[in-house]
C-alpha cells in the first residue's frame, strides 16, 4: 500500500494514535498544539511508521462535534507536524469538510470509521487529492447472527465506491471495525478470524488498542493489546493502530524474527 511517499508491504507497521480531543477514552493519547510535536517525535523514535490524528472521539457514547470543530482542533497541529517530520499522516474523520481541509494541509490518508458512507462526497474528495484511505466497517444497528457476510459486504461496497470515484487501488486498506456495531463476543470472533477479510483483496488494518473487548479498565489492557498485535502479525495484517508504540513495535519485531 502507498501512503504519501511511503510503500507499506511484506510486514506489519505501527500507526500511532494521537488524539486532539479532550475526551478520548485513553487519556495518555490526548494532545494539543502545545505538545503534539513532542508526541510525534516520541512515536517516531519508538518505531511508528504512520501518525493517525483524530479530532473527534469515537469512544462508546461519545458526543459528536462538528466538522468545523474538528478543523479547528486539527489545523495547527497538522501544519506543525507536516513542516517538521517526514512521516505519513492519517486523519481520522468521517466528515468530507474535515477531510478536504486536512488534505489541503498535507494529510496523506483519511481514516473513515464510517467507510465512506457517512458523507457521499468523501470518496471523491480522497480521489481528488490522490490520497490514501482506510475504509472501516460500521453499522447503524448492532450486528446479529453471522457477522462475516455483513462486514465483507459493507467493505466490498465501500471499496467499489472508492474505486468508482477514482481512488488508486494501491492506496486503499480496510478495517473490520472492532468495537463498532458489535458486542464483545462478536469483536472476539472478528479478531480471531481477522484473516478472512483478506479475501476482499486489500491490506488490513487492525484497531484493538486498549479497547473494551479485553475487559477490565483501559489501564489494564496493554498486555491483551500486545497479544492481539502478535496475532495480527501471524495473520498478515499490514497495520496495527495503537496507543503504545514502543511495546507494539517490540512485539512485532519478536514475531517477525521469531
Amino acid at each position: 500500500m502507498i501512503i504519501g511517499s511511503k510503500v507499506f508491504e511484506n510486514s506489519t507497521f505501527v500507526m500511532a494514535i494521537i488524539n486532539l480531543t479532550p475526551d478520548s477514552f485513553w487519556t495518555e493519547s490526548r494532545k494539543n498544539a502545545d505538545n503534539v510535536l513532542f508526541a510525534v517525535e516520541r512515536a517516531l523514535a519508538d518505531g511508528a511508521s504512520i501518525i493517525d490524528l483524530g479530532a473527534q472521539s469515537t469512544r462508546p457514547n461519545y458526543t459528536e462535534v462538528s466538522a468545523d470543530e474538528e478543523i479547528l482542533r486539527l489545523e495547527k497541529p497538522l501544519e506543525m507536524i507536516k513542516s517538521r517530520f517526514d512521516v505519513p499522516v492519517s486523519v481520522d474523520t468521517y466528515f468530507q469538510k474535515t477531510a478536504e481541509s486536512a488534505l489541503c494541509l498535507g494529510a496523506d490518508m483519511i481514516n473513515d470509521v464510517w467507510g465512506l458512507t457517512h458523507d457521499e462526497k468523501m470518496a471523491q474528495t480522497v480521489a481528488a487529492y490522490g490520497a490514501a484511505v482506510c475504509i472501516m466497517h460500521n453499522a447503524k444497528q448492532p450486528l446479529s447472527g453471522d457477522i462475516w457476510h455483513p462486514i465483507k459486504d459493507f467493505l466490498q461496497k465501500s471499496v467499489q465506491k472508492a474505486l468508482n470515484a477514482g481512488v488508486d487501488k494501491n492506496k486503499i486498506c480496510i478495517d473490520g471495525g472492532i468495537g463498532f456495531a458489535k458486542n464483545r463476543e462478536q469483536n472476539i470472533e472478528l479478531l480471531n478470524g481477522y484473516e478472512k477479510l483478506s479475501d476482499i483483496g486489500y491490506p488490513l488494518l487492525l484497531g484493538t488498542s486498549r479497547k473494551s473487548l479485553f475487559g477490565g479498565l483501559p489501564e489494564e489492557r496493554l498486555e491483551p493489546t500486545l497479544q492481539s498485535t502478535r496475532l495480527a502479525v501471524r495473520k498478515g495484517v499490514t497495520f496495527v493502530r495503537v496507543h503504545d508504540v514502543k511495546e507494539n513495535v517490540r512485539v512485532i519485531k519478536e514475531e517477525l524474527n521469531g
